[in-house]
C-alpha cells in the first residue's frame, strides 16, 4: 500500500437515500491496480507542439551551422582527444568545431532504447519516444517552511525526508537531489551523505551530481556496495549522474567535464544538462534559447559517445528564463513552459531520450500562483512528449526553496498533468452509440449506473487525493477542510511513522565504517 493512502480524505455524512453516491465515492477512493489507473509513468505525450515542422528544421539547421562554425571553448584535454578521434576539429582560435557528419553520425548511432533503473523493478523508467515521466531536481540551498511561513536553510536531514515523502507518491516517478545539504560542510562528504539519504529514502530511480572526478570511485563504491557489487550496478543502474559540462553560452565546464569521464567509466547513464538563462546566458529570443541548448547538448552527446559508443544520455536542454526588467530567473513564467516543451519536441525530433525542467515555480509558498505556473508548465511538457520532466515537484521561488508539503500537492497536480498526457481515445466503444441507444431509447435518460460508466470511472478518470470536490455545503460539514492544512498533516504523518529500510543494516554498517556519514542511524528509525 501506498503510504499516502493511509490519510483518507474525509467524507461528510450523508443521509440514507444519498448511499448510492456514497458507495461511487468509496469505489474510487479504493487503491487502484496498475492495469486500472487512469494515468501511470510513461504514458505517450506529443500531441502539443510549439514549434511547426518548419521551425523544427530551422532550429535543426542553425544547430548544426553553430556547431560547425563557432564551435565551443575551454574543452578539456581529455574532451579534446575524444571528440578529434570521431571528426571534430581543435582550432587555433581555441574552439572545438563539430562537423554536421559527426553530429548527424552521433545521433544516429545514439543509445535510445536504455532503462534508467529503480532499485525496485516496479520503478523502472523507459524514457524513449513521447514516455513521460515527472521527478524532483535541484540545488535549492532553502526548504519553505509553510507553517512559520518563512524559509530556513535545507539541511541533509531534510534530503531524505523528501526522499521517503516521494517514495509513497505515485505520480512523482524518480527523486533526483533537490536540496543542498548545507549542513555538511565537507564537499567530498556532502556529494556521498547527499547519495546516501537519497539512496536510504527511496528506491526510485535517483540523480545526483559530484563536485570533483576524485570523488566519483567512493560514490561507486557506495552504489555499488548498495547493488550486491559492481557487475549487479552496471546490469541495473538506479543512479545516473546529472552533469552541468557546459557553462553557457559554448563553452565546456573542466571539472563537471572531468566529473563526466569518470561517471562514464564507472558505468552511471548521464543527464547532459545545459542551463543557459534566456536573455542572459542564452539568447533572449525564444528561438535562439532552444538553438544554443539544442548545440550545447549534441556537442556533449558527441563527448560522450566519443568516450563510449552508445553509453546511456538523456539530452538535458534546460534553458531558463529571465525576467528582463530585472535579471531575475522566472521559472514560473508562459514563456519558461515554451521553452521546456520546445525542447522537449527537439528531443523528439531526434529521437533521442530527452529532459528539460517544468514546474520550479517563481511563487515562495504553495498558493495560488504556485497552482497557476506549476499546472501550465506540467501541462505543456507533458504533452510535448518530455520523457524526463525535473524539477516538478516541490520547487518554489526559482529554485531557491524546496517543500516538502508541495510535494503532496504537486503529486495531485502531476495526476492530472498526466490525465492530460494521455489524452482522449476514439474508437467504436468509447464513442458510445451503443451508451447512447441503452440510455435514450431503452433506459432511465441518464449514465449514471450505465455499465460504460461503471467500467470508466476507474480505468478513465483521475481522482485527487488531497484536493476536494465537495460542494460548499459538503465542505463547511467537515469543518472547512484547507488544503495546506492537509498536506501538513500529510507530511507529519509520513515522517513520524515511514521509515524506510532500502539500505540493509549489514550495508548500512559497512558503509558507515568506510564513509562520514552525517545522518544518525538512530533518526532513521521509529522512536
Amino acid at each position: 500500500m501506498s503510504i499516502v493512502e493511509e490519510t483518507p480524505t474525509p467524507q461528510p455524512r450523508r443521509s440514507g437515500r444519498a448511499g448510492g453516491r456514497q458507495a461511487r465515492r468509496d469505489m474510487r477512493a479504493a487503491p487502484l491496480t496498475e492495469d486500472v489507473r487512469p494515468v501511470r509513468a510513461g504514458m505517450q505525450g506529443g500531441t502539443y507542439r510549439p514549434l511547426s515542422d518548419i521551425d523544427v528544421e530551422k532550429i535543426h539547421e542553425a544547430v548544426l551551422d553553430v556547431l560547425e562554425n563557432i564551435g565551443l571553448s575551454q574543452a578539456t584535454p581529455t574532451c579534446i582527444e575524444a571528440c578529434e578521434r570521431v571528426g571534430a576539429i581543435m582550432s587555433d582560435d581555441g574552439r572545438l568545431r563539430f562537423p554536421r557528419n559527426v553530429v548527424l553520425d552521433t545521433v544516429k548511432n545514439a543509445n535510445r532504447d536504455f532503462a534508467l533503473h529503480g532499485r525496485d523493478p516496479k520503478h523502472d523508467l523507459h524514457p524513449n519516444g513521447n514516455k513521460v515521466h515527472f521527478g524532483t531536481a535541484g540545488a535549492a540551498v532553502h526548504v519553505v517552511d509553510v507553517e512559520k511561513n518563512e524559509y530556513r536553510e535545507s539541511y541533509l536531514r531534510d534530503v531524505y525526508d523528501a526522499a521517503r515523502i516521494v517514495e509513497g507518491l505515485d505520480n512523482i516517478h524518480f527523486f533526483q537531489r533537490p536540496m543542498v545539504a548545507r549542513d555538511v560542510i565537507d564537499p567530498l562528504e556532502m556529494d556521498l551523505n547527499t547519495l546516501y539519504a537519497c539512496l536510504s529514502g527511496t528506491t526510485k530511480h535517483v540523480g545526483t551530481s559530484f563536485t570533483l572526478a576524485e570523488y566519483v570511485p567512493e560514490a561507486l563504491e557506495m552504489m555499488y556496495k548498495v547493488a550486491g557489487g559492481e557487475e549487479a550496478f552496471r546490469a541495473r543502474p538506479f543512479v545516473s549522474n546529472s552533469n552541468c559540462f557546459v557553462v553557457p553560452p559554448l563553452r565546456f565546464a573542466a571539472d563537471a567535464c572531468d566529473v563526466l569521464e569518470e561517471c562514464v567509466k564507472g558505468g552511471l547513464p548521464v543527464l547532459l544538462l545545459s542551463a543557459g538563462q534566456a536573455g542572459a546566458t542564452a539568447p533572449a529570443a525564444i528561438a535562439g534559447a532552444v538553438v544554443q541548448a539544442t548545440a550545447e547538448v549534441l556537442a556533449g552527446l558527441v563527448y560522450v559517445n566519443a568516450l563510449v559508443p552508445g553509453h546511456p544520455a538523456i539530452f538535458g536542454t534546460w534553458p531558463f528564463v529571465s525576467d528582463l526588467r530585472t535579471g531575475a530567473m522566472s521559472g514560473g513564467s508562459g514563456e519558461q513552459a515554451l521553452l521546456t516543451a520546445a525542447c522537449g519536441q527537439m528531443a523528439n525530433y531526434y529521437d533521442l531520450p530527452g529532459g528539460s525542467a517544468a514546474g520550479m515555480c517563481d511563487a515562495k509558498m504553495p498558493d495560488i500562483q504556485a497552482g497557476w505556473e506549476k499546472g501550465i508548465a506540467y501541462v505543456l511538457a507533458g504533452m510535448a512528449g518530455t520523457n524526463m520532466v525535473y524539477e516538478a515537484a516541490g520547487m518554489h521561488g526559482s529554485l531557491m526553496g524546496f517543500c516538502l508539503e508541495s510535494l503532496f500537492l504537486d503529486n495531485d497536480a502531476l495526476g492530472q498533468a498526466m490525465r492530460c498526457v494521455r489524452g482522449i481515445e476514439v474508437n467504436e466503444s468509447t464513442l458510445s452509440i451503443d451508451a447512447m441507444r441503452d440510455v435514450c431509447v431503452d433506459g432511465p435518460g441518464h449514465y449514471l449506473g450505465h455499465g460504460q460508466t461503471l467500467d470508466l470511472m476507474q480505468k478513465d478518470y483521475f481522482y485527487p487525493d488531497l484536493a476536494n470536490r465537495f460542494s460548499p455545503k459538503e465542505w463547511a460539514e467537515l469543518g472547512k477542510p484547507d488544503i495546506i492544512k492537509l498536506a501538513i498533516e500529510r507530511k507529519r504523518k509520513v515522517l513520524e511513522e515511514f521509515f524506510p529500510d532500502h539500505v540493509e543494516e549489514v550495508i548500512d554498517r559497512e558503509l558507515r565504517e568506510r564513509f562520514a556519514i552525517h545522518l544518525p542511524r538512530e533518526q532513521m528509525r521509529p522512536a
